[in-house]
């Protein structure tokens, strides 16, 4: 299949429907700013500016009227998916609203999804390449609850990335494009197609958010382009079975590094593993790199920095996947090398940050040696210099 031949009616209507919706949301502001606007207090949060962060609405809107647009093989394929994701889509919308909605029940709705979309379109993971899982995937409700739980994984790794303009939409772009391109390679120009029809609306979203940060995900677009990212991976596989279950995996690597390192980390520090924090990769790379040499840059520019590191992690675990969609033993060391990679960089940026913390105190501690004594004296009138005649 060329490119020449995917359908741009839908690709230029989505995205069209995306960026105009998002530039809305901007504009509206003050009328939906009441419930929509993300605070700019707390561990996870690096922004100045109270921000809409209901992006969500804007992705969905765009792919529901690119739905009408589209051949009848796309729509086929589409539609059932988007009825699947509007539990992940509500709840994630619902939390960016209310600040009432717990993980759990996010991370639930979400694989109720996969569950619903199961039941719709028949699909499930039937195999993954390691023999005795194989061997439990051929009974249907194992299968069920693990293509499930998978994609839920796989969305709230997605809401975990969310934290900088076009971090979590930039990583979904490199790994939807990934998926389309593994699906090209394989034959399969319908989902192909539709894989580049959700990149469009992605794409239209995410011109708002990056690099100045006008619009934000939020929990619902985030839920909802982590199921849209998984269940096309399901679908990759289950429709083409020459490609290997490794494949999908690796479009996705990033979001899902960062989950099982965060959650293995938390554990270590014996910290339950959903306790938010500021110890993600893409945090550190805000405090450590960005922080110290980029902070002439305005603040919004400044958290726009941070996604492109992130964004190489993510594209070469992608690359790998395009290359070798159909070699097993190649994509399991590319895995292996992929989430070496991860981890040191986020060794480096760890480093980075404890040389910048004691660079600070050093800095500090020289300030006050080299301040007059007078100026002690007047800073710690009760001081034990002063007590003793000194």
């Amino acid at each position: 299949m060329s490119i020449i031949n995917l359908p741009f009616a839908g690709l230029e209507l989505g995205f069209a429907v995306s960026l105009a919706c998002s530039l809305l949301l901007v504009l509206t502001t003050r009328w939906h700013g009441r419930y929509s606007l993300d605070a700019t207090h707390g561990v996870q949060k690096f922004h100045l500016t109270p921000t809409p962060r209901i992006g969500g609405a804007a992705i969905m809107l765009g792919l529901w009227l690119s739905l009408g647009v589209l051949p009848q093989q796309q729509q086929e394929l589409l539609l059932p998916v988007l009825v699947s994701s509007m539990p992940a889509f509500v709840f994630g919308l619902a939390e960016d609203l209310t600040r009432n909605v717990s993980v759990r029940a996010r991370l639930l709705a979400t694989m109720a999804s996969g569950v619903c979309c199961w039941g719709l379109t028949g699909v499930t993971l039937v195999h993954v390449g390691v023999e005795p899982l194989d061997v439990l995937l051929a009974w249907l409700p194992a299968s069920v609850l693990f293509t499930a739980f998978a994609v839920g994984g796989v969305a709230n790794a997605v809401n975990i990335i969310d934290g900088f303009n076009g971090l979590a939409s930039g990583t979904v772009l490199i790994g939807m494009a990934a998926l389309g391109m593994i699906a090209q390679e394989a034959g399969d120009a319908t989902l192909a197609q539709l894989c580049f029809v959700v990149c469009a609306v992605t794409a239209g979203f995410f011109v708002v958010n990056f690099p100045f940060g006008k619009l934000f995900l939020g929990d619902g677009g985030a839920y909802l382009l982590g199921f849209l990212l998984a269940w096309l991976s399901v679908m990759l596989v289950y429709r083409n079975p020459q490609v290997s279950p490794w494949a999908p995996l690796l479009a996705c690597g990033y979001p899902i590094f960062e989950t099982v390192f965060t959650i293995l980390r938390r554990l270590w520090c014996r910290r339950h593993p959903g306790h938010p924090d500021s110890w993600h990769l893409h945090s550190l790379v805000k405090t450590a790199l960005v922080a110290r040499y980029l902070r002439a840059l305005p603040a919004p520019l400044r958290n726009a920095c941070v996604s492109p590191v992130s964004w190489l992690v993510a594209l070469v675990p992608a690359m790998t996947a395009v290359r070798f969609a159909s070699v097993p033993e190649a994509l399991l060391q590319g895995v292996l090398a992929s989430f070496l990679l991860y981890l040191s960089v986020y060794s480096f940026v760890v480093s980075a940050w404890w040389a910048r913390r004691r660079h600070k105190r050093s800095a500090r501690l020289a300030a006050s040696l080299s301040a007059p004594l007078s100026d002690i004296a007047l800073e710690q009138p009760n001081s034990s210099f002063i007590q003793r005649g000194l």
